[in-house]
């Protein structure tokens, strides 16, 4: 998604973590099984009754129309690609439904505040919610939104073309899950993978890397081997850009931040500093300014032709291959993060759609979540510029011809779900987050800048991470 860019997560993380009590959500609705149409017998029910599930897009409308019609649900979303695209498909399902849809839209800093403060002051305003996946433990944990595994079980609510098996794996179960539970459906996602200038890389006999050894080595070779060519573009500006340029990598090597399990700090952990080592000697072969890189800049300096290789957001891709607004659009191609010593892994990050437990329309709230979501409108959606989640979109001839970074996105993906399966979140789960990633950013810049050892710094990120953490 544009934007992790771990400043945009980070920026949401960073919001104000505000004290709640637990809450169950009400639901005026009449039940499924109650319900009846205005003609006053049951509601049509399509072919395959015997699982109960509407067997066409049409037939489901028609029986949503019949319980919910003119019903009007409360949306607070992030200014984003993806809501943009939902918005272009509302009025098709409003005529479908006869569900009201009210959008309420806002830049992504303010976002988390004000779901937090609409439900710590109980007033309920929201139905539907757009939430990060980084969000998701404060969010379940304090009650904010609404368990949808009996949603999902229920198939005369989720019909099966709404095909829930079909979302990638690492973010069905990355970034919507809650011990255990299912408290989002993901609408956005992206890892992390590398862009690199086929014609560099045909005109000197070389592979694009499928190791570390081999990324930094390829670094070092293209580095200065044309005129104001380097080896690679990375985010690396002081804070949390260059510790999230850090992370990129760091799991790879079996290092971390911290241990999610006990919470304390590991950034003298060998692997981790190892993984800084590495970093540090990669960015010495990148733009002499890459100190001040976020994710734009990293990016800028790759498709102005600046740099051999680009390692960054998925979400970004559109932005390579636009000739538009890349020098290098037709001479580009991908591969995966490279294998580490401690083997594969991959950046993980996505948006949500999760219902307020406070809402008091839970059901007409799922059946847009269902539409909107569903496998049967992936195409349209990613075709108005959403983002992709599903392996069927991925997969698709006709958009993976439009993108051709696709099959490498979903390689990486399989990557990203090998942390998801050790039970690892990419970005370290801490309510103190911000404050972790902005001093151990401090340490990795200062040892960049030779200004320390990188086992000087790893020193001292590790004491002022065990003094945030306490």
């Amino acid at each position: 998604m544009i934007r992790v860019a771990a400043a945009s997560v980070l920026t949401a993380s960073l919001a104000a973590s505000l004290a709640a009590c637990s809450s169950g959500g009400g639901n005026s609705e009449p039940s499924a099984s109650s319900a009846a149409s205005p003609s006053g017998t049951a509601p049509a029910s399509a072919s395959g009754a015997a699982s109960g599930s509407v067997a066409t897009l049409a037939d489901w409308g028609q029986t949503i129309k019949s319980k919910y019609d003119g019903t009007e649900i409360n949306l607070a979303f992030a200014s984003h690609p993806s809501t943009d695209s939902f918005q272009k498909m509302t009025k098709e399902f409003e005529d479908l439904t006869g569900i009201r849809v009210k959008w309420e839209v806002m830049e992504e800093g303010y976002l988390k505040n004000k779901q937090l403060l609409d439900f710590t002051g109980r007033t309920g305003t929201y139905d539907v919610l757009m939430v990060d996946g980084f969000w998701m433990s404060e969010y379940g944990a304090k009650k904010v939104i609404e368990p949808l595994d009996k949603f999902l079980e229920d198939k005369t609510m989720t019909p099966d073309w709404f095909d829930y098996e079909d979302i990638v794996p690492a973010y069905r179960n990355g970034i919507s899950k809650y011990e255990g539970k299912t408290y989002g459906i993901p609408t956005a996602g992206e890892t992390r993978f590398i862009a690199y200038r086929k014609d560099l890389f045909e005109k000197y006999g070389k592979q694009p890397p499928k190791t570390m050894d081999e990324f930094l080595e390829l670094a070092k070779f293209f580095n200065g081997k044309e005129k104001d060519l380097y080896g690679v573009s990375m985010r690396a500006q002081r804070g949390t850009h260059a510790a999230s340029g850090l992370l990129s990598l760091v799991y790879n090597f079996g290092g971390g931040f911290i241990d999610q399990k006990t919470g304390k700090a590991t950034m003298t952990d060998p692997k981790t500093v190892q993984a800084m080592q590495f970093y540090v000697d990669l960015l010495k072969n990148a733009p002499k300014d890459v100190s001040s890189y976020t994710h734009e800049e990293a990016l800028s300096a790759f498709t102005t032709g600046k740099a051999a290789m680009w390692l960054d957001a998925t979400a970004l891709a559109n932005r390579i291959l636009d000739p538009a607004s890349s020098q290098v659009a037709d001479k580009v191609g991908y591969v995966p993060t490279p294998e580490g010593p401690a083997g594969r892994a991959s950046a993980l990050a996505g948006w949500n759609m999760s219902i307020s437990s406070l809402s008091k329309k839970q059901e007409a709230a799922w059946a847009f979540i269902v539409y909107m979501n569903s496998k049967e409108k992936a195409k349209e959606y990613v075709q108005g510029g959403g983002v992709p989640v599903r392996t069927s979109v991925y997969q698709d001839a006709e958009l993976a011809a439009a993108n051709i970074s696709y099959p490498v996105q979903l390689e990486a993906l399989n990557d990203a779900n090998v942390l998801v399966e050790q039970g690892i979140s990419w970005i370290p789960p801490s309510p103190k987050l911000g404050q972790i990633l902005d001093r151990v950013g401090y340490y990795v810049s200062a040892a960049m800048f030779d200004q320390m050892t990188v086992q000087e710094a790893a020193e001292k990120a590790q004491k002022e991470v065990e003094d945030i953490t306490g």
